[in-house]
């Protein structure tokens, strides 16, 4: 982070939000490391031009996760 106005806990979680909202994620569809984010949890593939929701600052949150799976338990009944 650019500031030292914070504290160094507010800044080690800035910095690590930071870097998860600019890394390359695994595209789900053709499995290559093209999935960049192009807004506030709007995720695209560079490689087959998928669009994906994800959170704000990483590809996948735990609490989409979670929602994945109790909708696959729910399908499977």
């Amino acid at each position: 982070m650019r500031t030292q106005k914070f504290g160094a806990s507010i800044r080690k979680l800035v910095d690590k939000a930071i870097t998860a909202k600019r890394a390359r994620y695994e595209c789900p569809k053709c499995h290559k490391l093209k999935v960049k984010r192009a807004g506030t949890a709007k995720w695209n593939c560079r490689s087959c031009g998928a669009i994906f929701a994800g959170g704000a600052y990483s590809f996948k949150t735990e609490a989409g996760e979670i929602a994945a799976r109790v909708a696959l338990e729910y399908a499977k009944e």
